[in-house]
């Protein structure tokens, strides 16, 4: 399964992207937003290159694959 290794709503609050700020330049929508607050999976690839665009990194370094009996050790929330 694949599980978050950042706090990705936390890392774009570092780079200057408020919740607000992503919204109003429509750079994610509110529903895309609230999918990142509840360490919901279901991003799409675009959603993930917006996302890599504005944090200048790569999908892997938010993104691990992980077995799915086991437990992710870093929390999403």
């Amino acid at each position: 399964m694949l599980i978050y290794k950042i706090n990705v709503q936390q890392k774009l609050k570092e780079a200057g992207y408020s919740t607000y700020r992503l919204r109003q330049e429509k750079l994610l929508s509110e529903s895309t937003v609230q999918k990142l607050r509840l360490g919901d999976m279901s991003l799409s690839f675009s959603t993930l290159n917006v996302i890599c665009n504005i944090l200048e990194c790569q999908p892997g370094d938010i993104l691990e694959w992980v077995p799915e009996d086991s437990t992710p050790g870093v929390p999403i929330a």
